[in-house]
């Protein structure tokens, strides 16, 4: 998983992402980690670096985010330890299987909460996977608060998630995308968390039926995944380091030149090897 920061700092929005240079951006909003994580994907696709790491894309994000005078640090985590000198690659050369993606992009229209950048945030990366993953759009499930596609309520996300890991196989590719307002709440359930806290994110429907906590992502899409599933998350929203309770952390820190793989042993303890797949 890429979350935008750590898990005790918020997220920001570009009011315009123009200066990003992505397609069709111009005068639209959209989420700093997003925006910077296109612009390095599409740089990358003119001209390939084929030594651009896990690491090296981390390090990338960060010292964008520090030019445009962005504080938050973005942190990599994954299921499995994973060498982050590895190859990035949404999707790897040599996949033989289907490629899946559920994006979640929620501006909260009208409320007192309102955003104005998940929308075009995961239109834009919708436009990237297609283009240049070949994701097809059969194969894409949009949930986004704008009366045209599935309305990203708690159920709908759940049952998103639930859809694609019953779907997916090993072999296969799987993309998660959510950009919107996330935060942390006090953990009740006593998975002794490591701040004491668990993170969150806000469906649209949140003053009414709650929130989604990283339990509740870790059992519906982490754990059940098939395994040899090549699945990666961007998750574009504050407090979002840990939100998939996702055990092996590597954060781009301010230094920029300093690596900090972490283990988390009390989420790793949540997690069994057999049967699972690597996501990052």
């Amino acid at each position: 998983m890429i979350s935008g920061c750590e898990d005790a700092q918020t997220s920001s929005d570009v009011s315009d992402v123009s200066s990003f240079k992505l397609p069709d951006a111009a005068g639209l909003a959209g989420g700093a980690l997003t925006s910077t994580l296109l612009q390095i994907l599409y740089k990358d696709e003119k001209k390939p670096d084929k030594d651009m790491s896990f690491k090296d894309l981390l390090l990338k994000i960060r010292v964008i985010l520090n030019k445009e005078k962005f504080t938050q640090i973005p942190q990599l985590s994954s299921s499995r330890p994973m060498k982050i000198d590895t190859n990035f690659d949404l999707s790897p050369p040599d996949c033989r299987g289907k490629k899946r993606a559920v994006l979640i992009g929620i501006n909260y229209v009208g409320s007192s909460s309102e955003l104005y950048g998940c929308h075009n945030d995961v239109l834009n990366m919708k436009k990237y996977i297609m283009d240049v993953h070949g994701f097809n759009e059969e194969n894409i499930d949009l949930l986004i608060d704008d009366g045209a596609h599935t309305n990203p309520t708690k159920d709908n996300i759940i049952d998103a998630f639930k859809k694609l890991v019953s779907t997916s196989e090993p072999g296969d590719v799987v993309y998660v995308q959510f950009a919107g307002h996330g935060g942390k709440v006090k953990d009740d359930d006593k998975n002794e968390e490591v701040d004491g806290y668990d993170e969150t994110l806000y469906p649209v429907d949140y003053s009414n039926v709650g929130i989604i906590r990283d339990d509740d992502i870790l059992t519906t899409l982490v754990l059940p995944m098939a395994k040899d599933v090549f699945a990666t998350c961007v998750m574009d929203c504050c407090h979002s380091g840990t939100v998939l309770d996702l055990p092996h952390v590597f954060k781009a820190d301010d230094l920029q030149n300093e690596e900090a793989y972490e283990t988390n042993d009390e989420v790793e303890s949540k997690k069994e090897d057999d049967g699972c797949c690597v996501i990052s």
